[in-house]
């Protein structure tokens, strides 16, 4: 078992940055590959962002690309989500998971955090 917890979400206007983090515990982090994802109200959960194992093959949505940045630190088991420019449809509750398949998909990761909200106000 992982277990993930997610932090660093808040309400930040149009423009502005967030960093999120995500504090995991149990099996050996550096085993597995970690993203982070987000849900909308009335919409379907999305990828955003994973990273390797090793941490230095990032991967991101197109809607994200070039504003956020995923990195992680083996030594604390923390990843982080550095999300800049944010828009208003950056708004969603905020979720990292831990998984071994290289896969934007939900289904494809086996751990999951509760989540962290970002509000981003216009």
């Amino acid at each position: 078992q992982v277990q993930l917890v997610e932090s660093g979400g808040g309400l930040v206007q149009a423009g502005g940055s967030l960093r999120l983090s995500c504090a995991a515990s149990g099996r050996t982090f550096s085993n597995y590959i970690m993203g982070w994802f987000r849900q909308a109200p009335g919409k379907e959960r999305e990828f955003v962002a994973r990273i390797t194992p090793s941490g230095n093959i990032p991967y991101y949505s197109d809607s994200v690309l070039g504003r956020f940045t995923i990195s992680r630190d083996n030594a604390k088991n923390t990843v982080y989500l550095q999300l800049n420019s944010l828009k208003s449809e950056d708004t969603a509750l905020y979720y990292c998971a831990a998984g071994v398949v290289h896969t934007p998909r939900a289904e494809g990761y086996d751990y999951w955090g509760q989540g962290t909200q970002v509000t981003v106000s216009p």
